[in-house]
């Protein structure tokens, strides 16, 4: 199966380390089909500066910059594609539809890290405490996010779908009530979910998203991607080998890899898995 990884960040989000030239050459030794650049995208200016780990507007002229230095070194051996990885808030969505223009972007990954103002939930501030008043609260919050997010209609990648877990904090009792209106609005889109292998290196220590519910996408027919959120060369393609056999174990060995098509560009496919 050809392997592909399309969410990886640069140092131009201050918490990522590696030059262009790093990264191709690990994406080479690995033998991937497709190298996807997709970092953290700035907030519109007015809300900069937002956090201390995305880039600034600013800065999307060195992204830019950092791209082509990559397919540079790539050469003919080593497809690379332009992404972003977009933070979902309130009345982004303007912002969101400017940005794939700036940059030309051949897929978004739409991601929801805040619950309330800019409180982000993956912050290590907030590793022993919710944000709201409960779990319960932090998840229902969550997944309206997700769900908006999903039916916006600007995004083509899921980012860490179930990301709400990673500090190990579950509510009681059956979890698919939180995870009903995402799926219903992911069967209506065009688009793709994220097996992000970065999560069994958290303290979840699962990967992203959780079984039952990636159980739930498979038979839902979704489009699952296997993605690292590689922060250095290192991380590249990280665990892949283990979320194939996952997906193998839960389709009982009736696993395809298929082209996937972005809606938006008739000459980019995503390099996806679903059961036969």
């Amino acid at each position: 199966m050809l392997r592909t990884d399309y969410h990886t960040h640069t140092p131009l989000c201050h918490h990522a380390e590696g030059s262009p030239e790093d990264f191709v050459r690990q994406a080479k030794a690995l033998g991937l089909y497709h190298y996807g650049i997709a970092d953290h995208a700035p907030m519109p200016p007015e809300l900069e500066p937002y956090d201390a780990w995305r880039m600034l507007t600013s800065d999307l002229p060195l992204y830019q910059e950092w791209i082509e230095r990559a397919k540079a070194a790539a050469g003919s051996d080593l497809t690379i594609l332009t992404g972003l990885e977009c933070d979902w808030v309130p009345g982004i969505a303007p912002w969101i539809s400017e940005l794939r223009e700036r940059i030309h972007c051949d897929y978004l990954i739409g991601s929801v890290h805040y619950l309330t103002d800019k409180e982000s939930v993956d912050d290590a501030l907030y590793a022993d405490k919710t944000l709201t008043d409960s779990v319960e609260q932090d998840w229902a919050l969550y997944w309206k996010a997700v769900t908006d997010m999903v039916s916006s209609g600007l995004f083509d990648i899921v980012g860490h779908i179930d990301l709400v877990k990673i500090w190990g904090r579950v509510p009681q009792g059956e979890l698919m009530s939180y995870y009903i209106p995402a799926l219903e609005a992911l069967s209506r889109s065009n688009m793709a979910v994220e097996i992000n292998t970065a999560g069994w290196h958290k303290r979840c220590a699962e990967q992203y998203p959780s079984i039952p519910l990636l159980r739930e996408l498979l038979a839902r027919r979704i489009p699952i991607v296997i993605n690292s959120d590689a922060h250095a060369p290192a991380h590249l393609s990280r665990n892949r080998d283990e979320a194939v056999k996952l997906l193998l174990e839960l389709t009982d060995n009736k696993l395809r890899q298929f082209e996937h098509p972005l809606s938006r560009n008739s000459n980019i496919t995503l390099q996806a898995y679903g059961p036969l």
